[in-house]
């Protein structure tokens, strides 16, 4: 054999020791009970890092969305709701906003906060059902679900249910299992914990009570302590939003009621098949990247099989026929319900209901999962995130040039923001407490102002952060964007009535990006002064 045939032979044989090493390494850590914690939270803040890194680039021309704007503008006060859901989302959003600045950066770090951590508890879940070895697969096909990276950039009340809802299934399992008065304790918190989420969340619960009533080992659960421990700590746990509920006449109900309730079952229709086929989309990313990482699970890089047959000794099965029966309710029942009772069902609504697919696929006892699958997974995982953050520059700018740029999208409104908080400051002296304006326009202003106004939405339910009477005493800005027809006669019907002596401005904002500009959007604007 001649040297230069020698080497490429002897090269491929040191980096397939150097992978095999690796591949050992990453499956020790994986399978410790010590470090296997370790591990997860490590990969859990790599991946939160990175991908707020993704998200900054991904969105540099943009302003914040606007439900993010409207978490932080919450989180200014920690009432027992605001308005149109229950206060947890505002609450963490405050919390996260007093230890972080108020900067397009750190909305980022919060949605991606949020995901990680619901990363970490899925793996704690995993735990209960199957090896720790499929458990650690499970959580890096989960973090290529698009909802827990790119999908996942836009922190409000449906991402933030993926903190207490994965909390309530492991609260659930360990209910199932241990049967106490303490595990019922935790699952009726838990669920109380979810319930101040958003009331969506029901679904969950709803179908955590038809798991217990249809798993074989039922009636074991029905007769012990936990169940009904779990029921009274709830409702408990849940008075003060009870109270508070009643107080402002249900408000959030009647705001769901009278914005989702629809008349056109052809609408209807449309809109189930958009929720479906969007999710199951974005189901498919992270169950064919698991599949590939298991065929190329062997070092000759031929296919592997991924299938076998017999008993699986890594696999609890009755918890994985919970996870099982839980995942098809909540897949299925949504969708039958939008179309039983014509309501409306928005895509995003999908966003807090699938975690535990991938959870439920591994699970499988047929399913194969060799060791050398963690390496493949995390290094598809690995890729895929450096690919994508090294063409986020590229693609922001390639939309921000689209000719579907959308006006709401790259609308200036922190530009907007800067020009007011300064036009008021120097006009009145004073700070700028109150905006009025549609929430989309009012809530970023709130995010990007120095002073942080109180948002008023004309025709919208109050967040309770506010009221008119404080606007009169205090002055407002109100806002009209003139590009809406449709909302630029009612904001000016209400300004007639509302701000009868106003000063009016007309401003013009528009952003650049990388030599690319954005649209041009013209505002009317209302200055009342304080009552003072």
């Amino acid at each position: 054999m001649s040297t230069a045939s020698y080497l490429p032979t002897a090269s491929r044989a040191k980096r397939k020791l150097s992978l095999r090493r690796t591949a050992a390494w990453l499956v020790s850590r994986a399978t410790d009970p010590k470090a296997g914690l370790w591990l997860v939270i490590g990969f859990a803040l790599v991946h939160a890092v990175l991908w707020t890194l993704i998200l900054v680039r991904l969105k540099a021309a943009q302003d914040v969305h606007m439900d993010v704007a409207e978490a932080y503008a919450w989180g200014q006060r920690f009432l027992l709701g605001y308005g149109k859901h229950p206060p947890l989302s505002g609450w963490i959003a405050g919390v996260w906003f007093r230890i972080f600045p108020v900067t397009n950066w750190s909305t980022y770090a919060l949605a991606m906060a949020t995901v990680s951590f619901a990363l970490v508890v899925c793996w704690l879940i995993a735990l209960r059902v199957v090896d720790r070895r499929r458990a650690f697969f499970m959580v890096v096909v989960l973090a290529l679900y698009p909802i827990f990276n790119f999908k996942g950039f836009k922190y409000n009340a449906d991402l933030a249910q993926l903190v207490p809802l994965p909390l309530l299934m492991l609260a659930y399992l360990n209910a199932f299992e241990k049967r106490s008065v303490k595990s019922g304790l935790w699952l009726g918190f838990a669920a109380a914990l979810a319930l101040m989420a958003k009331y969506w969340v029901l679904t969950m619960i709803g179908a955590i009570g038809l798991a217990a009533l249809i798993h074989p080992q039922r009636m074991q659960f029905l007769r012990s302590p936990a169940p009904w421990v779990a029921i009274g700590t709830m409702i408990v746990a849940m008075i003060p939003h009870l109270v508070w509920l009643e107080e402002v006449d249900f408000a959030p109900l009647t705001y769901a009621g009278d914005v989702y309730a629809l008349s056109s079952r052809a609408l209807n229709v449309q809109l189930v098949i958009g929720y479906l086929g969007h999710n199951l989309g974005l189901l498919a990313a992270p169950v064919l990247l698991g599949l590939l990482g298991l065929s190329l699970s062997s070092l000759s890089w031929r296919p592997a099989r991924i299938w076998s047959r017999g008993p699986n000794p890594g696999i609890n099965l009755p918890q994985a026929l919970n996870i099982w029966i839980v995942q098809s309710i909540v897949a299925i029942g949504p969708p039958l319900g939008a179309l039983a009772f014509t309501v409306y069902i928005k895509t995003d609504w999908g966003i807090p209901l699938f975690f535990l697919v991938p959870l439920a696929l591994v699970a499988i006892p047929s399913l194969r999962v060799p060791r050398m699958a963690l390496f493949t997974i995390t290094a598809i995982w690995f890729v895929v995130t450096i690919a994508t953050l090294l063409a986020a520059p590229w693609i922001a700018r390639q939309e921000m040039a689209s000719s579907h740029a959308g006006a709401s999208t790259y609308a200036a409104r922190s530009e907007l923001a800067r020009e007011l908080t300064e036009t008021w400051q120097a006009k009145f002296h004073s700070r700028w407490a109150v905006v009025a304006a549609r929430s989309d326009i009012s809530e970023p202003i709130t995010f990007y102002s120095t002073d942080h106004p109180a948002a008023i939405t004309p025709g919208e339910v109050s967040s309770g952060l506010t009221s008119l009477d404080e606007a009169r005493r205090y002055g407002f800005i109100g806002i009209c964007d003139t590009t809406d027809p449709d909302y630029l006669r009612p904001c000016e019907a209400w300004m007639a009535e509302h701000a009868k002596d106003a000063e009016s401005l007309v401003m013009t904002t528009q952003r650049f990006f990388q030599g690319h500009p954005g649209p041009s959007t013209i505002w009317k604007v209302y200055l009342v002064p304080p009552a003072n």
